[in-house]
């Protein structure tokens, strides 16, 4: 799996997405946009409908719910995770990434642009509040 960079400062939802379902951020972006997602709603990345939305457009089963973090070993294979929560006037808000593991690999996929590196093993550095795990 490779991760797929965001082109949008406020799009890791459409690109966390698009890294599950192989394809380019621009389809993802196309796709979200026809069923009335769109980057700059800051209800992609405060809320998990949206992002649950197309990924079930995209063919990408999650779990019905969020499950807290508790440690990188007891994550699931592949999840969606919320990283960098924190609450604004009140309300959460997060940056989506990718986690994987093939094996006894593990790796993060962040869409970030700025990253040296989108493909993260600093895992000290990352702080997950909570991940949806991934069925397929």
């Amino acid at each position: 799996m490779k991760p797929v960079i965001q082109e949008e400062i406020s799009g890791c939802g459409i690109a966390a997405s698009a890294t599950l379902a192989g394809i380019s951020y621009a389809e993802a972006k196309r796709r979200a946009n026809a069923m009335g997602i769109y980057a700059a709603d800051p209800t992609l990345w405060s809320e998990t409908a949206h992002v649950r939305k197309l990924l079930c457009e995209l063919g990408i089963s999650v779990s019905p719910r969020e499950a807290p973090f508790e440690s990188w070993g007891r994550l699931p294979d592949k999840a969606l995770m919320a990283i960098k929560w924190r609450l604004k006037q009140g309300k959460p808000f997060w940056h989506w990434v990718v986690f994987v593991r093939e094996g006894s690999e593990a790796v993060v996929l962040d869409s970030k642009k700025a990253l040296k590196t989108n493909a993260r093993r600093d895992f000290g550095r990352i702080k997950p509040k909570w991940y949806i795990e991934v069925t397929n």
